[in-house]
């Protein structure tokens, strides 16, 4: 029974289903049946016929804690039992204020405001949004102009599209965006641009948005120490916001709970997502500082409200995931207990620099990426990843760089076993592409 279930959803899927991200005519014509995953337990997967996998991307990056946690799993089906959901349009709900107390007692200090929506496209949407209206709400029309890194990535609605630089991405939507500066060139270049472009031109500017230390669709590019805390200074000197997208190093990625922590750096705007629940359910946050706030404040009649709301923001069930994630944290000492991990994935890491088909390693904390050299169309990474499923593992490929981000609960053990299938996978692919 449970095999013909297995087989008619793996029917069903290539019947009905439009995946994210996915060339469908590679994903119907492909002999072999898609994975569909049932359960899930720790760091592990389950498919429909039984068979277990290291989550070695977190879930999209997301999974914190492993999955299935029972202080998580406990905290929603309490939460249940009391309110599912109300809208925070004129009324409040019991962990969406209690979520957002705890989220600025652990971010960076001077933000103070708390901003919900549902995924990490919408809260950086939402950093953009404020950005420009303070800035028309108290005088200073001028500043409309948006700053962004080259292979920049911050989500896909159009105005997250509008700052992002990938083009395999963003290229065909170019017609229906928004016009922005990119900073085409990459680390400290960039730094440097943006500096003349704030000597000739930062009346116009509004904001700066970036990913911090790390930019992960990129391809997990790293950046060198410092260059966060110069833009920051930067954006100071010039009066221009600093909008910091962590939906993906946020919640312990980096090594600490933010990465804007690593060098002292509280932005005018920082947007979380992602591992906010501990890979539970889709809730976003913008965190703001009270100049912002402050620039909202007005008569009923100026009608300068900021007018933006989801239907689901501030939703009691994914709140209350949430502030069950960070006890978690806490109780755990999630970040202490990464350390040891953090340095065991950076020395195990170099030994895929024997294999010749390997360009760079990449490494940010718990975030890593294995780059590979190759065409785009002899779809390494992709090959990579669907060799190292035949051994239990799952990862899932940024073109030729192989992502490693797995839950940051996962043991010495398990890392050590999913780098070493993934070293065998890159090696055999060097022998079967010589062949």
């Amino acid at each position: 029974m449970q095999k013909n279930r297995s087989g008619l959803l793996k029917h069903y899927d290539k019947q009905y289903l439009w995946h994210p991200f996915t060339q469908m005519k590679d994903w119907l014509k492909d002999e072999d049946p898609p994975l569909v995953i049932d359960r899930a337990q720790g760091v592990y997967l389950i498919d429909t016929d039984g068979k277990k996998y290291i989550d070695g991307v977190s879930s999209l990056w997301v999974n914190i804690h492993g999955h299935n946690h029972p202080k998580i799993n406990a905290a929603i089906k309490k939460q249940i039992d009391k309110l599912s959901h109300s809208t925070l349009l004129g009324l409040a709900n019991t962990p969406a204020v209690e979520l957002s107390k705890k989220l600025i007692d652990i971010a960076p200090g001077g933000l103070s405001k708390v901003f919900y929506s549902d995924n990490g496209s919408t809260s950086v949407e939402i950093a953009l949004k404020m950005s420009y209206q303070y800035w028309q709400n108290t005088g200073k029309k001028n500043k409309r102009t948006l700053v962004h890194l080259n292979n920049s990535y911050h989500g896909d609605t159009l105005g997250a599209v509008s700052v992002g630089g990938i083009d395999l991405f963003h290229k065909v939507y170019r017609g229906l965006i928004f016009k922005t500066v990119a900073l085409k060139r990459p680390y400290w270049d960039a730094v440097w641009d943006f500096e003349k472009l704030l000597e000739k031109d930062s009346s116009n500017i509004a904001a700066l948005v970036i990913e911090p230390l790390v930019q992960g669709a990129a391809g997990m590019l790293v950046w060198s120490k410092g260059i966060l805390k110069e833009f920051r200074r930067l954006c100071t000197k010039y009066d221009v916001f600093l909008i910091v997208d962590e939906v993906a190093t946020g919640f312990g990625r980096t090594g600490k709970m933010f990465a804007c922590q690593h060098e002292g750096v509280t932005p005018d705007f920082l947007c979380l997502a992602k591992g906010i629940t501990g890979g539970y359910l889709p809730l976003a946050a913008t965190l703001t500082t009270k100049k912002v706030y402050e620039g909202f404040m007005f008569d009923y009649k100026d009608q300068k409200t900021f007018f933006h709301g989801h239907t689901y923001t501030g939703n009691p069930l994914a709140c209350a995931a949430a502030l069950a994630n960070l006890e978690v944290f806490k109780k755990e000492r999630t970040l202490e207990k990464l350390s040891p991990k953090i340095k065991f994935l950076a020395r195990k890491l170099k030994m895929f620099y024997n294999l010749p088909s390997v360009a760079d390693l990449r490494q940010c904390g718990f975030m890593a990426g294995i780059g590979l050299k190759g065409r785009w169309e002899d779809r390494l990474g992709a090959r990579v990843c669907q060799a190292v499923r035949k051994h239990g593992v799952i990862l899932r490929p940024l073109g030729n760089v192989i992502v490693i981000m797995p839950p940051l609960v996962i043991s010495i053990n398990e890392l050590d076993y999913l780098l070493e299938v993934t070293y065998r996978a890159i090696d055999q692919m060097v022998i079967r592409k010589r062949a």
